[in-house]
């Protein structure tokens, strides 16, 4: 199957279960996480349809748009980002979807006020409290939030995790639920710097399960590239 077949695919099992969850189809954003595509793929994908493009790695990131690979959709970047590259990043993605510390958190906000830019964010949840991922803990995001508000030159748009690789669907469905109840609990709280729109959670084996529990935002790689 074609790019394209596949995104068609993967939008209608959005659609399905979406519907099913009561909710419009239209609410969820489809990034495609293009950690393996070439440039070329990339392009398929975004003349697919494919909301936004999804990059892990810095290095991939700077080739592709020396390619003039993510004309036409925003670019966001879903991978651990280090310190020393967040130069690179900042200014130039619509999105960080994965900032995972107050460090981190603190120097994209500097490096956002150098370039004159607010750089959305998302505040990334280690949600299966899995020492080998980044993230905060749970019980660290109102602190995280605290500090988002207090910071200049960046905005954050919401949260996102990546739950462990589980076998059990129950287990699964239990982190996507536990970071939809985040969710609303800070959306309820108002802050500066913080407007909780986007819930970014499942990828090509789970996100249908993250739709049901109130995810709006998916990143799909495997099942489109």
């Amino acid at each position: 199957m074609s790019i394209a077949d596949n995104i068609k695919k993967v939008r209608e099992t959005i659609a399905q279960a979406a519907i099913q969850s009561g909710r419009d189809p239209a609410e969820i954003t489809l990034v495609a996480a293009a950690k393996s595509a070439t440039a070329e793929d990339v392009r398929q994908a975004i003349a697919a349809g494919a909301d936004a493009i999804g990059e892990n790695r810095v290095q991939d990131m700077t080739e592709k748009l020396s390619q003039n690979a993510y004309v036409g959709a925003p670019l966001h970047f879903i991978g651990h980002l280090q310190s020393n590259k967040v130069g690179k990043v900042v200014g130039v993605c619509d999105l960080i979807e994965s900032v995972g510390s107050v460090k981190l958190l603190e120097i994209i906000g500097k490096k956002a006020v150098e370039l004159g830019v607010i750089q959305n964010v998302l505040i990334e949840i280690n949600i299966g409290r899995e020492p080998s991922k980044s993230g905060i803990l749970p019980e660290e995001l109102t602190r995280m939030v605290d500090t988002a508000a207090e910071t200049d030159g960046i905005k954050v748009m919401g949260l996102m995790a990546i739950p462990p690789i589980l076998e059990k669907f129950l287990e699964n469905c239990y982190h996507f639920e536990t970071m939809f109840k985040l969710f609303v609990d800070i959306s309820e709280k108002k802050y500066d710097n913080v407007s909780m729109q986007l819930l970014s959670m499942g990828m090509s084996g789970s996100y249908v399960e993250a739709i049901r529990a109130g995810a709006n935002m998916v990143r799909i790689g495997s099942a489109i590239f």
